[in-house]
């Protein structure tokens, strides 16, 4: 047996390798007519031979060339498009991150219809001829709101995620038993093509470090998919994200981008080095973050790199292949030094654009699959159509303090002190907190918060004139003046759980209690607000506006309508003079815009949300201020990282 230094290959004697007939004396026995042919097709397997340490894909050397789509990023009616796109590119495998709480959205309560039917995309890879590499998690980062792990598990303040806690050990348990019998019928030894599964992920970078729990993942993973499923880990180059990401019998992977770890100097040490190794995430791109300029990598240096590794043999999946679009909360954060949320879009500058449209990039790494593999034959489907739909005029219709009855309709919740959104079984969106001047304030005079207690931003009013905003890192006093008894209002919003780290219980709302002058407040009304079932059972459009909100600043909510000249093209909106908040079309979720901090400036409006032969719904809420004159206006591309098509 080859005995490898490689952090991809477990050590002799780790890996429970099942015995198995050699080639040569199964065709001895068929020869011999002791064993019936018709009865015995030729069995499906892919594994890993550790003798010439590399995949073996029934019984022939493999490598696989992959590139990462989220399904949860992409509306449904385009996922054959971004499939097909990846499959033309020369890709032989796609790798699926599956986020628990997309399916999950309360304990025991799954959701896998409509964009969340995760069967009909795993089943749509086969019918186009990808193989799968599957991330099931329980946790997956890929910068997805608290990195896949539902809110609900921080119902138990105590609880410690990605560890042998009890209390989430259950929780795994029953996700894993509801969502991988879904999984079993599909893998390649079953007839399926998912050639390998992901334990967890980049569990070395966390702090825990608990094999225990790893150890009863990999139990649960084996009891529910067998004992011949390629089982694997990923985590980064780092010796000691290796020491706490691996496990025995766990087949070991890394990622890393273009440039390393190739070029460092430990490269000898690592063994980095043949037909064994894997790049699970060889980063095409980067993320964005709000108030940061538009990440970029070049097609040439990601194409190079693509092909140094081609050419020792390795196997590689590029993440992100298609990046797609964090619509409605489900966009994480990263926590370095300060909180940090991801945009809406989740373009990457990826070889196929937000859109999916093919870039440059994708050109450039389709040449480089040509050098090791043939290409299949037939032409690059073309960039879906746009559409610049032009200027939509808005109304405002209320601002959100008058109307708390719809938003709210079970009323408040009341508290002596704030309770966070965990505390009140909220996940995501927005909280309203309301409490009463206990004196009079004739002079300015300081409300403010305890460090890191805003989560993330506080929208205050007093006496239902806007104050300003209050930010977890940032802004955290105002100066306010009034009477003794005049309502204060303090609007959380949650921009995104931290998806990556130590701190991914990142509770939301208020953490600790606002203060007068230093003195506490207390006697509050807590609103839960569900605005999205408002807006898809109908409101606001089939109701009247509030007369009386005109002109008042803070958060309020805007309407309007447009209509598509016979057919629904994708398109790109921009909003021009706003501030902050989030857009609905036709009761769909599009995301958060922030255009003064950036670096987006559009966002992506897939043309499936749109109606023909009848108008489509606006809704948007402005969080503290929108232009004297409210429009938006539709584009036919972005314009902070515009769509770069190509042509062969």
């Amino acid at each position: 047996m080859v005995v490898s230094t490689s952090p991809f290959l477990p050590r002799p004697g780790l890996a429970q390798r099942p015995a198995r007939m050699g080639l040569p004396a199964l065709a001895l026995l068929l020869a011999a007519g002791l064993l019936p042919t018709q009865a015995y097709p030729p069995a499906r397997s892919f594994q890993l031979d550790y003798e010439d340490d590399c995949f073996r894909k029934d019984g022939a050397p493999f490598r696989y060339i992959s590139g990462s789509i989220h399904y949860a990023r992409v509306p449904r009616p385009a996922w054959r498009d971004r499939l097909l796109k990846m499959y033309m590119s020369g890709l032989s495998a796609v790798q699926v991150y599956i986020p628990w709480n997309y399916h999950e959205p309360l304990p025991g309560v799954y959701d896998f219809a409509g964009d969340r039917d995760v069967e009909a995309f795993l089943d749509l890879t086969a019918e186009l001829g990808l193989l799968v590499i599957l991330r099931p998690g329980p946790y997956i980062c890929a910068e997805w709101e608290m990195g896949g792990l539902p809110a609900w598990l921080l119902w138990k303040p105590d609880i410690v995620l990605r560890s042998s806690h009890p209390a989430y050990l259950a929780a795994v348990d029953s996700w894993l038993h509801v969502l991988l019998p879904k999984i079993k019928p599909r893998l390649y030894q079953h007839g399926g093509n998912i050639i390998s599964v992901q334990v967890e992920n980049e569990y070395g970078s966390y702090y825990a470090c608990d094999y225990e729990y790893l150890r009863h993942l990999l139990g649960s993973f084996r009891a529910l998919l067998g004992t011949e499923v390629l089982l694997f880990t990923t985590d980064g180059t780092q010796v000691w994200e290796l020491r706490c990401g691996t496990l025995q019998g766990l087949y070991a992977t890394i990622d890393f981008g273009p440039g390393t770890p190739m070029e460092e100097e430990e490269e000898e040490e690592r063994g980095w080095e043949g037909p064994g190794s894997v790049n699970s995430e060889y980063y095409t791109g980067w993320l964005d973050y709000w108030g940061e300029a538009h990440a970029s990598t070049s097609s040439a240096r990601v194409a190079q790199g693509l092909e140094d590794m081609l050419e020792l043999g390795a196997s590689v999946n590029m993440y992100m292949f298609h990046g797609g679009t964090n619509f409605a909360y489900w966009s994480g954060a990263d926590f370095k030094d300060q909180y940090k949320p991801v945009t809406t879009s989740y373009d990457y500058d990826a070889p196929l654009s937000e859109a999916g449209d093919p870039t440059e990039k994708l050109f450039a790494i389709r040449t480089v699959i040509s050098k090791f593999q043939p290409l299949p034959v037939g032409p690059m489907p073309p960039a879906t159509p746009k559409y610049a739909y032009g200027r939509v005029v808005l109304q405002k219709h209320a601002d959100l303090l008058d109307v708390l009855d719809v938003l709210c309709p079970s009323g408040p919740i009341q508290s002596q002190f704030p309770l966070t959104f965990e505390a009140i079984k909220q996940a995501h969106g927005f909280v309203l907190y309301r409490t009463r001047l206990p004196r009079d304030v004739l002079d300015p005079t300081t409300l403010g918060a305890p460090p890191h207690s805003v989560c993330d931003r506080g929208y205050v009013m007093l006496q239902q004139e806007y104050q300003g905003t209050l930010e977890r890192d940032g802004q955290t006093m105002l100066r306010v003046m009034g009477r003794e008894g005049d309502t204060l209002d303090v609007l959380l919003e949650n921009m995104g759980r931290i998806s990556f780290g130590a701190n991914i219980s990142d509770f939301k709302g208020l953490l600790g209690n606002l203060s007068l002058d230093s003195s506490p407040l207390s006697n509050w009304l807590i609103y839960p607000l569900a605005i999205d079932t408002a807006i898809q059972q109908g409101w606001p459009h089939a109701a009247l506006p509030k007369s009386s909100s005109r002109g008042r600043a803070g958060p309020a909510f805007y309407t309007g309508t447009f209509e598509t000249p016979g057919i629904a093209w994708d398109t790109f909106v921009k909003f021009p003079g706003w501030t902050k908040g989030q857009l609905w079309i036709n009761g769909f979720n599009l995301g958060r815009y922030w255009p003064p901090r950036g670096p987006q400036q559009t966002l992506f409006v897939p043309g499936s949300v749109l109606h023909v032969g009848r108008p489509n719904n606006i809704t948007v809420l402005e969080l503290e201020g929108a232009p004297p004159t409210p429009f938006l206006l539709f584009l036919d591309q972005p314009l902070f990282n515009r769509t770069l098509t190509a042509t062969e």
